[in-house]
């Protein structure tokens, strides 16, 4: 029976190379391309043929002119295919595809074929299922992917164009979009005993490359974003990253889980996987602090006078900005607050918490400290006290 299959299968495959080469060529078709597409998604599922997958790979690259053919060419071979082993190998070929750094890849949006309802019509229902759920699973990503990478270069486009700076909504945004992409991501993995074979092997190698890079992705972004946060965020910015820090959280043991299983069916990359660090509890702690003092914070800038923080740190103190002038306060409006450990000139407000200070101006918000800003440095640039040893004319003898 396996012969036969085997057979069928290479019979199907060369009859399909016969017809590409007598197609016509044009700007949507190659007959080369396509004969070298057909190779590297036969119908063998004892092995890849990497050499051809390479060859799509560098035309590619050697002119964008041969993504159109490239598309409509695995487009209509996916489309025809009812077995499971054409179908990943296409969804690996257009995996690989999409990790070409190139303008015009980044631009193809949704995948042109559908595999969401996938069925293999050579195997038993009872064998088929496992396979099928990974095919569906896989295309679910790649087709998220796309999507997402195109709408991401769109907005880019945009925002060069009107020198627009991304808001923090938006990075919050795309945040929980690559939380989505993960749990697709992990999703990935042979579900029946019978899945141990090569191809889906090779196939889980290059899922677990992809979740390291989403993965480092969300990593780098939410650094990002956390950081602007605690400087300009708001009660609304706050909520929504806690609740991303949260799903992190839960996120990271649900990768570690995965990467556990991966070695287990003897996944290759999934050995060389290092340890996901968790997000630390201060990071959820300082949101909360945030989410929790604004109405507080709101109150105390509403009301008039002085207003101790903490009892151990008296040299931080809160003003109004529509206090009366007082002794300590010159007739330009300007006012000093003098501390144990640094001077703070201000033209507004300051706001003291735990040695960082908030500085108000007129509702903008800027992060300062009251530590000494070159103590910190001077093992990287020393710094020196600017001497003027200039001597003076003499004008009164002129």
């Amino acid at each position: 029976m396996r012969v036969w299959k085997r057979a069928t299968g290479a019979l199907k495959d060369k009859n399909s190379i016969w017809v590409a080469k007598f197609s016509r060529k044009g700007p949507w078709r190659n007959p080369d391309l396509e004969t070298v597409i057909i190779k590297a998604t036969s119908h063998d599922e004892h092995r890849i043929d990497c050499k051809n997958m390479q060859r799509v790979f560098k035309w590619l690259r050697t002119s964008p002119l041969y993504l159109k053919p490239l598309v409509w060419a695995l487009s209509i071979r996916m489309q025809k295919t009812r077995c499971w082993v054409v179908a990943l190998k296409g969804l690996m070929l257009i995996h690989g595809v999409f990790c070409i750094d190139h303008p015009v890849v980044h631009r193809i949006g949704r995948l042109p074929f559908d595999f969401s309802d996938f069925s293999d019509s050579h195997l038993t229902p009872s064998k088929a299922w496992g396979f099928n759920a990974f095919v569906r699973a896989y295309f679910a990503y790649l087709d998220q992917r796309s999507a997402f990478v195109s709408s991401e270069v769109k907005k880019q486009n945009n925002n060069n164009k009107k020198e627009v700076e991304e808001t923090l909504m938006e990075e919050l945004d795309k945040l929980q979009k690559l939380q989505a992409m993960i749990d697709m991501l992990i999703q990935i993995k042979p579900k029946s005993m019978n899945m141990n074979v090569g191809l889906i092997l090779e196939a889980m190698d290059c899922v677990i490359v992809e979740v390291f890079d989403v993965y480092s992705k969300f990593c780098n972004r939410i650094a990002r974003v956390l950081l602007r946060i605690y400087d300009v965020g708001g009660k609304v910015e706050a909520g929504l990253a806690l609740k991303v820090l949260q799903k992190a959280s839960f996120q990271g043991d649900e990768l570690s889980l995965y990467f556990e299983f991966c070695r287990d069916i003897g996944v290759l990359n999934a050995s060389q996987c290092p340890k996901i660090e968790k997000f630390s509890e201060e990071d959820i702690q300082d949101l909360e602090r945030i989410i929790n003092g604004a109405s507080a914070k709101k109150s105390l800038l509403e009301g008039s006078g002085i207003v101790v923080e903490n009892e151990e740190e008296k040299a931080i103190v809160l003003r109004d900005c529509s206090a009366t002038a007082t002794n300590s306060q010159s007739e330009n409006g300007l006012m000093t607050v003098i501390t144990h450990q640094w001077e703070v000139f201000d033209d507004e407000i300051m706001v003291g918490v735990k040695g960082n200070n908030c500085v108000s101006n007129c509702g903008r918000v800027i992060s300062t400290t009251t530590n000494n800003p070159f103590e910190e440095s001077y093992s990287l640039v020393p710094y020196y006290l600017p001497v003027h040893n200039q001597v003076l004319p003499d004008l009164i003898s002129l």
